[in-house]
């Protein structure tokens, strides 16, 4: 009977112990998002143009073609329009040909992938971290000499700043 009593105690100790390490998790999980953007639909319309909203909040689609950022490769930085954090690098910038402004990589950390069912395919769509501003979709057609990736953006999605001349 000690025995069981003794297993009974030790098991309730460990699920406690559990219990704790998850709930710390948790907390750290809160607090990485201390710094995400979060506003209402009506801020957002504030500071967007009805493109821009379209593409960032509602998940649409910018026209494919040579407009934009698609033939643009001058040196800086690509970041959210929406927030304005930093998205990709000017050297991870490629032409692809496909109609949109195409990267092989993110810069680490700044961008989600969330599984898209949409418009009758499946594929993967890259949201801002910072703010959920929807992107565009990732694909695995990109330069097999690089990531193998294609970050396939819209460009009413983000901006460009030019890097500092020296």
């Amino acid at each position: 009977m000690k025995s069981i009593f003794t297993l009974l105690c030790i098991s309730l100790l460990i699920s406690c112990s559990g219990n704790a390490q998850k709930s710390k998790k948790e907390n750290k999980d809160m607090t990485d998002n201390k710094d995400k953007i979060v506003k209402t639909d009506a801020e957002w319309k504030a500071e967007l143009t009805d493109q821009e909203y379209y593409v960032l909040r509602q998940k649409g689609t910018d026209r494919p073609g040579d407009t934009g950022y698609t033939k643009h490769f001058e040196k800086g930085t690509y970041v959210c329009r929406a927030c304005n954090a930093q998205l990709f690098k000017s050297g991870s910038k490629y032409e692809s040909h496909c109609g949109w402004p195409s990267f092989d990589d993110a810069i680490p950390g700044t961008v989600d992938f969330k599984k898209d069912n949409s418009a009758g395919m499946i594929r993967t769509e890259i949201t801002c971290t910072k703010c959920d501003g929807h992107l565009g979709h990732v694909f695995d057609d990109g330069p097999k000499e690089t990531t193998g990736q294609r970050y396939c953006v819209n460009t009413s999605s983000i901006k460009f700043v030019p890097a500092e001349k020296k």
